[in-house]
């Protein structure tokens, strides 16, 4: 888990900074540190009744647990007991006063060990005689849970093989060590470049990128890293580590390992708000999921696709690639010719990147970058090579030998790579063979430029021709950089648009279901001709979808313009539309609440790079279950992006005439006023969050009680206590943590709130979500208690809606079947 809330349930009877021998720490003592930052006992997480020793902040309000001593080993009663063993000198702590279940083993034996909590948050052993107090026998420091803190080592004692490395709590009421892991990782005998690595087993999850001299990737060269930290990276024959020290000493900051999310994010206390506040998380995007691309292709989020072959290299599979599975990544596209006697080569910069992987990598300190040139050169096996350090004059060599893994494209920073491409290879030729080349080019030269004009000729006719039927209104044609399908290829795969491929429809026209030559199903939503939106919201859809990239967002493929025909081509997603299950008594069984909790997060997910991820902010305005479409292993994807809005620069509300949207998922704001904002898409995922709980539909919501809406009855049963009403009763048999759906309920309230202001960022929501043990504020009155009144009484908004458009249809549009 992220920051880790608990029940207290020590009486503090005396505390202290520090205990020696014939001293002890049990449930009715703790140790507080000097100035009162932290504090050291024993807790019990969420609704476990284990406990355990750990070290939080003392004067947070939100319990954060940053440390635990017996992570896999809990007490299971209040028998816990910290103390000096009086033979060895260690640190124990015992279960009923005689099993160990967990010891700090000092590295030399101490007269008089002295165990003391400081300011920083670690927990030391020294010799109470030693003047210099900074020898530390032990640390846990050296041990670290889930949490960096300002002054944490993350990496490698070389002298002693220890290995400081951060392991995410298996949830939020177990904080034994998981396999999500972040640290330091390189070959000390080939001397390959550090990187930072997060993994979840065996198996790469994200790369920082190597160590450049300046920093570990992009993380310490955000401005806000740098405006409140300083960081430092160690690398000589002792140590290998990072470490960051806060500039403001007031200021509090941790970074934080967290299985249910998979990322790593750094937290921020604000004090006049009493939360913790997200500034970076990791990974951020596509191209940050390791080896996104494949082998030998780099990854840009400013592209479409966003995979591309390297120079001189092809895709393995072209019928994979071309479907937008960069899996098997890209081969050479000659054989090699390079022989070990005489090797050779020319090499092609690419600039701006997060060099591959170092794991194949090897390095030279003392080399320059024309040495390091010469050295790939004389070896066949030799890929590419680099600088290794890029402070001040750029010196140091690095090498990559095999394939190139795990490349992205920046748009500020980055390095150069140097890739080498071979005699063989496109671009490269010998002497004989360039001067070949050279006479069959001249001979050929006119006939070529004859060819060359026709079909510049034809093509401008062919795009004017598009043209002028796509924007009849007028307009430049744009570059949507997505395949074209012809209107005839996707009425042969849908045969005919006949009835029984129809998937569903909504307020734009139907959705079909159909198969492509080489096997790819794929869902075709066919604009309807009578609908007064089609050429905008086809324009916009094709637009932001084809610069959208992420895991909870649905692929779009293509597009067709024929005429009056305009078609959007989706990847076919077999289990059909969130609501298609949630409110349907029979699939509603299949829907477990484990799996209803990641889909939530899912989405969360989805929005978050909307509103503050993607290269663009982006409001979707039409969010519901109906749009929410799920894969084959259930993963959520949000849909249909026909009346979404772009926001540029530091715009983050706007306002329309034209409201468009569902009457059950607006906001009051926006339904009344026109208003919308990312906290429009709040509020609508408010609702799903509670239709997701209760199987209740949001929109002709019935109640005896006289409430009539969802979010009212929800509302009311919070008040009153009786929330657990809420969840859906086939719901009930499937969780064993109640907690967490009544945590969930609470989340989906807050964010439903009348007030824009009010209701929380999808940032803070995500934060929120994985806390299940955090203390919430109480949510205000949800939107449908006052909007009529609060919107009528505006001068400005008095419903002078000229035109409203609502989707009324509950299969507004879904992307496939059962």
């Amino acid at each position: 888990m992220a920051i880790h809330t608990f029940k207290l349930v020590i009486l503090l009877s005396l505390v202290v900074d520090s205990i020696s021998s014939f001293q002890s720490i049990s449930e009715n003592r703790s140790l507080v540190s000097k100035e009162g930052s932290f504090e050291l006992g024993f807790f019990s997480p969420g609704s476990s009744k284990n406990r355990y020793l750990g070290i939080w902040y003392k004067n947070i309000p939100i319990q954060t647990v940053v440390w635990v001593a017996n992570r896999c080993s809990p007490i299971n009663d209040s028998s816990g007991l910290l103390r000096i063993d009086n033979t060895t000198g260690n640190l124990e702590l015992l279960y009923q006063n005689k099993s160990v279940v967990w010891s700090a083993i000092l590295s030399k034996r101490a007269k008089k060990p002295k165990v003391e909590l400081l300011d920083s948050g670690n927990l030391v052993i020294t010799e109470e005689e030693d003047l210099n107090q900074e020898n530390y026998l032990w640390q846990s420091f050296d041990y670290p849970s889930d949490t960096l803190l300002s002054g944490m080592k993350l990496g490698w004692d070389l002298r002693s093989g220890l290995n400081r490395r951060l392991s995410a709590w298996k949830s939020w009421d177990d904080p034994c060590s998981s396999n999500f892991t972040w640290g330091i990782e390189f070959d000390e005998q080939l001397h390959s470049l550090p990187q930072a690595i997060i993994r979840k087993g065996s198996v790469e999850f994200f790369r920082s990128g190597p160590w450049n001299g300046l920093s570990l990737g992009a993380l310490e060269s955000t401005p806000d890293m740098k405006r409140l930290s300083n960081f430092e990276f160690v690398y000589n024959e002792n140590e290998v580590y990072y470490t960051y020290n806060l500039k403001n000493k007031s200021l509090i900051l941790i970074m934080v390992l967290n299985l249910t999310t998979n990322s790593r994010r750094g937290w921020t206390w604000i004090e006049s708000k009493k939360i913790w506040n997200p500034y970076f998380t990791s990974p951020t995007d596509l191209c940050d999921n390791y080896g996104h691309c494949g082998a030998n292709a780099n990854c840009n989020m400013s592209n479409s696709p966003i995979c591309q072959c390297l120079s001189g290299f092809k895709p393995k599979s072209p019928e994979e690639w071309d479907s937008m599975d960069w899996s098997q990544g890209c081969v050479r596209e000659n054989p090699s010719s390079c022989q070990m006697d005489k090797p050779k080569g020319e090499f092609v910069k690419i600039s701006s990147l997060k060099l591959p992987d170092a794991k194949h990598s090897c390095g030279n300190r003392s080399m320059n970058l024309n040495e390091c040139k010469a050295k790939c050169l004389s070896n066949c096996s030799c890929m590419a090579y680099s600088n290794s350090d890029i402070r001040g004059q750029d010196s140091g060599c690095a090498l990559w030998f095999g394939d190139l893994l795990d490349i992205r494209v920046y748009n500020s920073g980055g390095q150069d790579l140097y890739i080498r491409m071979l005699d063989s290879e496109p671009g490269k030729f010998n002497n004989k063979v360039r001067t070949a080349v050279i006479v069959v080019a001249v001979v050929g030269s006119v006939s070529g430029m004859i060819l060359l004009g026709f079909f510049l000729h034809r093509r401008r006719g062919l795009k004017a021709e598009r043209s002028e039927k796509m924007y009849q209104n007028g307009g430049e044609e744009e570059d949507f950089e997505l395949p074209l399908f012809t209107f005839s290829t996707l009425a042969t795969v849908t045969d005919n648009f006949s009835e029984k491929n129809m998937l569903g429809e909504g307020g734009f026209g139907p959705v079909f279901r159909g198969k492509l030559k080489d096997g790819l199903e794929i869902a075709i939503k066919r604009l309807s001709m009578s609908s007064g939106q089609g050429v905008n919201e086809f324009r916009n859809e094709v637009k932001l979808i084809a610069k959208l990239q992420h895991r909870n967002l649905v692929k779009l493929l293509g597009y067709c313009i024929d005429g009056e025909e305009k078609l959007l081509v989706y990847e076919y997603l077999p289990n059909k539309s969130l609501d298609s299950f949630i409110f349907d008594q029979t699939l509603s069984r299949l829907l477990e609440w484990p799996k209803r909790f990641q889909i939530i997060c899912g989405i969360s997910r989805g929005l978050l790079y909307l509103h503050e991820d993607s290269r663009m902010r982006i409001v979707h305005r039409d969010l519901k279950a109906s749009n929410v479409l799920l894969d084959h292993e259930m993963n959520p994807k949000i849909s249909d992006f026909g009346i979404a809005k772009t926001f540029g620069g530091d715009q983050t509300e706007g306002n329309t005439k034209r409201v468009v949207g569902t009457y059950g998922y607006m906001a009051p704001e926006y339904a009344f006023a026109g208003l919308f904002s990312t906290k429009s898409d709040v509020f609508s995922f408010g609702i799903v969050v509670l239709e997701i709980i209760s199987g209740m539909k949001s929109r002709n919501f019935q109640q005896e009680n006289g409430v009539n809406s969802l979010i009212g009855h929800a509302w009311t049963l919070l008040k009153e206590g009786r929330s657990m009403e809420l969840i859906n009763e086939w719901l009930r048999d499937s969780y064993d943590n109640l907690q967490q759906v009544l945590h969930c309920i609470h989340v989906g309230l807050l964010c439903v709130q009348q007030s824009p202001m009010d209701r929380p960022t999808m940032s803070t929501v995500i934060f929120m979500l994985g806390r299940e043990n955090e203390v919430l504020p109480q949510p205000k009155p949800p939107g449908y208690y006052f909007m009529v009144e609060t919107y009528s009484q505006e001068p400005n908004h008095s419903f002078n809606i000229l035109h409203t458009y609502t989707s009324t249809n509950s299969m507004t549009l879904t992307f496939g079947g059962r």
